[in-house]
């Protein structure tokens, strides 16, 4: 018969007398680690990949970029003549982004406003007490995602529409095109949904930063539409050389108006108009509750 085996001996506390002190301190047998921006990354990906709302979000995004783009190419090439040897075999994409622009701005705003709602935010911020740590965490994965996102997307769509109008008379794209209608408007998209990220950060509210934010969208480019008299002519015209749909034409060489921003105008602007936001909502988390 076997004698039953000892536990195995656990890690005792060790008291240690503090000098000067009759008590004894206790220091822990759990190794104390200082947390950084690391952690915080590590976290905020775990979180993001992790929440179906992400998977749904990025998956409605890719196939409307995609399948708009795709069937953009595709009306073109049935249609009965051939198309323009100006034509930009890339600009077609641009329908697909805009539409799937509302994804990344939904996407944007929930990744920090939906911790508020549930309450999540109070055990995020018992985990990483700086704020702006997890602000920044959130902001450069969240970016990161979208970029990568974006960029696949219309570098497939952008290949796929220069083979389907190459022998419809349509122009090669030279390598400043490729690159602006991949990379560019990648950048400037992710851009977009970090503001909305920070939008979100602000108002603490999902439905109400959405909301906001598709109006930054649409509501320029409507209101000039109904903006007949002369007198608003001024007004009419900036409205429509500063709206989203086209500064993001912009990057497709074939802008809706021949003033306002040109070549990489729009990244720079959007660019500006998030940093400050950003800077806005960095001050703001310092000085609210939770």
């Amino acid at each position: 018969m076997s004698t039953p085996q000892s536990p195995m001996p656990q890690a005792a506390p060790n008291w240690q007398a503090t000098p000067g002190s009759a008590f004894p301190a206790y220091t822990s047998p759990i190794p104390v680690v200082r947390t950084h921006l690391g952690h915080a990354l590590a976290s905020e990906w775990t979180k993001i990949r992790s929440v179906r709302s992400t998977m749904w979000t990025l998956g409605v995004y890719v196939l409307i970029v995609i399948g708009i783009g795709l069937l953009a190419g595709a009306v073109v090439v049935n249609s009965s003549s051939d198309v323009s040897s100006d034509t930009h075999p890339l600009e077609l994409g641009f329908f697909g982004l805009l539409l799937g622009s509302i994804c990344v701005i939904t996407l944007g705003v929930l990744t920090t406003a939906s911790e508020y709602g549930t309450g999540m935010i109070r055990t995020t911020m018992t985990a990483c007490p700086s704020r702006r740590r997890v602000l920044a965490a959130k902001a450069i994965v969240f970016f990161l995602v979208a970029f990568t996102v974006t960029l696949v997307s219309a570098t497939l769509v952008a290949f796929a529409q220069v083979a389907m109008l190459s022998g419809r008379g349509a122009r090669q794209p030279s390598g400043g095109e490729w690159f602006k209608a991949t990379v560019g408007v990648s950048l400037y998209l992710a851009l977009l949904g970090l503001l909305s990220l920070v939008i979100g950060s602000v108002l603490r509210h999902s439905a109400g930063a959405i909301t906001i934010m598709i109006g930054v969208v649409l509501a320029p480019l409507v209101m000039a539409l109904f903006m007949a008299a002369q007198s608003l002519g001024a007004v009419r015209k900036a409205l429509v050389e500063y709206s989203i749909p086209n500064q993001l034409n912009v990057f497709y060489s074939n802008s809706l108006i021949d003033s306002g921003p040109s070549g990489w105008d729009p990244l720079w602007i959007i660019l500006g108009v998030t940093a400050v936001a950003f800077a806005g909502a960095w001050v703001l988390l310092e000085k609210r509750d939770v």
